[in-house]
């Protein structure tokens, strides 16, 4: 096993590496916020201003998911990637050491970017060096590694904050604890030599954007809105519900535990029954669980709520990214930018809309309902492609 983890070429400490990644760019630059949410509200951090930093933050990863589909020299992607663990470092030291909210919103913008590099970036690396001929399944164990993230990073804000509320002290202790997990991915998720690429050029080809690629491109904005909500507020969702105060940690944990077999589970319903099939049912299952905290406050449905949440998100990420490939022929470039754009202007606008209607009626229901509305048109358009047969895969 020391052999193992030691050979950075070996496939088993190529994923413990890009596991790693995902709990420092995506765990703890990102997630953490939602965890540490609750506790910093209760210190006087507004709503309002909560929701704006969410949208901030999806501003960053965007440009950085964007940028990431046109770094093609591989010793280039190794850079980009180092600077994001770097980043994601820097950017949650930041919000332990500093009150000031300008710094909170460069730090949250440069948050978003490194989460990028950690996720986009690091998975191409992967891809690159992995020696075996079937890649799916095992990157499939790497993307469970989001729900790891979130599972690592909420129970280290739980025990910190135990007994008292220092949530000041958690980005100071998830800073450290970054420090010490990025020097393994640093090491193992880079090459020896130089690699050289070959010149791919980026052209565009509007016979790819047929009808049923427009369908998939909308259907993935609304899952964009459909992710961020429950993202960034589910834990004081579920806190604001009478009776469940207190709820809304345990709920998120169960998102991060339902979340890491979810994009395995769902490529191989995939495989069998189809992209298109397991994406509507995905959505669907997403929208009972948007729904739940909107009719009842039963502490089991309001858990199960962000289970089926957590089994979902990562699941259809992993759906609509393998769906893309496979629809982009010889122009991967422009129409992998064209979903995750999609998808992330989804993820800064839905944070804006939830606070201006907690703002006006004290309520995360209304936020809810447009949610479960704008998630369902995607499930519509989807099911309408497959009734006009202009569906392929």
């Amino acid at each position: 096993m020391k052999a193992i983890f030691l050979d950075k070429d070996s496939s088993f400490s190529i994923i413990v590496a890009g596991i790693l990644s995902l709990i420092i760019g995506v765990g703890i630059a990102r997630f953490s916020f939602t965890s540490l949410l609750p506790f910093m509200l209760e210190d006087n951090l507004s709503i309002k201003f909560a929701g704006f930093l969410a949208s901030i933050n999806y501003i960053g990863y965007f440009i950085g998911s964007v940028a990431a589909i046109f770094i093609k020299k591989i010793n280039t992607k190794v850079i980009f990637f180092r600077a994001g663990l770097i980043i994601s470092i820097i950017s949650t030291l930041i919000l332990g050491i500093s009150i000031d909210e300008r710094l909170w919103i460069i730090s949250r913008f440069f948050a978003g970017f490194g989460t990028a590099m950690c996720l986009v970036v690091c998975s191409s690396l992967i891809m690159s060096k992995l020696k075996i001929e079937n890649k799916t399944k095992i990157m499939g164990i790497y993307f469970s590694g989001v729900g790891f993230s979130i599972v690592v990073t909420d129970i280290i804000v739980k025990s910190i904050n135990i007994n008292a509320n220092l949530w000041q002290m958690s980005w100071l202790f998830l800073t450290l604890f970054s420090i010490v997990l990025f020097i393994y991915p640093w090491v193992v998720l880079s090459f020896d030599k130089k690699v050289k690429n070959s010149n791919i050029k980026i052209s565009f080809d509007k016979r790819i954007f047929t009808p049923f690629v427009f369908i998939v491109v909308v259907a993935y904005f609304c899952e964009g809105v459909g992710f961020v909500v429950q993202a960034t507020f589910l834990p004081n969702i579920i806190d604001n519900l009478e009776g469940l105060e207190g709820y809304g940690g345990l709920t998120w944990l169960f998102v991060g535990i339902t979340g890491i077999p979810s994009s395995i589970i769902w490529m191989r319903l995939a495989h069998k029954y189809g992209s298109i099939n397991m994406i509507i049912l995905a959505m669907l299952i997403q929208v009972i669980g948007i729904l739940i905290p909107t009719f009842t406050n039963n502490v089991i449905l309001n858990i199960l709520s962000g289970g089926l949440y957590g089994s979902t998100f990562i699941g259809l990420v992993a759906l609509f990214m393998n769906l893309g490939g496979k629809l982009s022929g010889s122009n991967p470039i422009v129409l992998m930018g064209a979903i995750t754009s999609a998808y992330s202007l989804g993820m800064i606008l839905a944070p804006l809309y939830c606070v201006a209607f907690y703002e006006k009626y004290n309520s995360y229901d209304y936020s809810l309902y447009l949610t479960a509305i704008i998630v369902l048109f995607g499930v519509f358009i989807l099911a309408l492609a497959k009734k006009l047969n202009i569906v392929k895969e």
